[in-house]
């Protein structure tokens, strides 16, 4: 994950220097300044030949240098890449959309209130976090692809019901027949679907878990969110932000847990078609 990360940085410096270069409105001026030099080179008898040209250059720098230092515009280059990445339209499931909608809008408002910050060491420590919080971002999408996989899946809403019913009807079926060669294969067959149902059991019980950590990811946001508005009044310092990577940290661990043990017996059962 650390290097998707590292590449998901080096995907967002390059996307915020491509709109700082690629505004419209440095295609305005670069465009004005090409007409003003054709039709118009001298607009005063000291005006010099490359006065249009500085200026035009002047202007683009200057649009550069705003679009660089423009904390919400960089917020949302850096969205529309999560956008691209963790891309909410493929969760066929309205409310697990939206809660990755709901991620990506409170990463965005905390990146925004990050690069609203003097540089110094507080914003580098704060920026860290917010490089956690696209690791937590990849993680939280995964988990809503994942839970929605698992309710659009017909086969295993319908194993979920019948199991139990083949089980009994293969254990009744045992118990009456005395042909111990039928005996033996019978056997067979309800250890195998015993297993079945029990792997079957786990994975529900892992999926119970994962729409609770999910609520409980976008409750940890929320309060992260809220954190971070503190800085703005200057009461966060390095403990509290020590704290809050911590906090952080932890969230991303027991996201990787959940998501390494729904793997593990998705595996098993050969369903399973997210992120992995």
């Amino acid at each position: 994950m650390g290097s998707a990360r590292s590449q998901l940085q080096s995907k967002a410096r390059s996307a915020i220097l491509q709109y700082a270069f690629f505004r419209w409105e440095s295609a305005v001026v670069v465009a004005g300044t090409i007409l003003a030099t054709a039709l118009l080179p001298r607009p005063f008898a000291w005006w010099p030949p490359w006065g249009w040209p500085l200026l035009g250059l002047l202007g683009v720098a200057a649009i550069f240098y705003s679009s660089l230092s423009d904390p919400e515009a960089n917020a949302r280059v850096v969205h529309n890449l999560l956008q691209q990445r963790f891309n909410p339209g493929e969760i066929g499931d309205r409310a697990l959309r939206e809660e990755v909608e709901t991620a990506m809008a409170y990463q965005q408002q905390i990146e925004t209130q990050i690069r609203q910050q003097r540089a110094g060491v507080m914003r580098d420590r704060l920026q860290d976090t917010a490089n956690q919080l696209s690791e937590w971002m990849a993680n939280v999408h995964r988990l809503a692809v994942t839970l929605d996989a698992f309710r659009r899946d017909e086969l295993l809403t319908r194993d979920l019901n019948a199991v139990p019913e083949e089980l009994n009807a293969l254990a009744m079926r045992y118990d009456m027949e005395r042909d111990p060669d039928l005996r033996h294969e019978l056997a067979g067959v309800v250890a195998s679907k015993r297993k079945q149902w029990q792997t079957l059991c786990t994975l529900k019980t892992r999926m119970e878990q994962a729409e609770l950590r999910l609520e409980q990811s976008m409750t940890a946001l929320a309060t992260i969110y809220g954190q971070i508005q503190l800085i703005g009044t200057r009461e966060m310092d390095s403990g509290r932000a020590d704290r809050l990577q911590a906090d952080i940290r932890e969230e991303i661990a027991q996201l990787d847990d959940l998501l390494r043990s729904i793997n593990e017996i998705s595996e098993q059962m050969e369903w399973y078609g997210g992120e992995g």
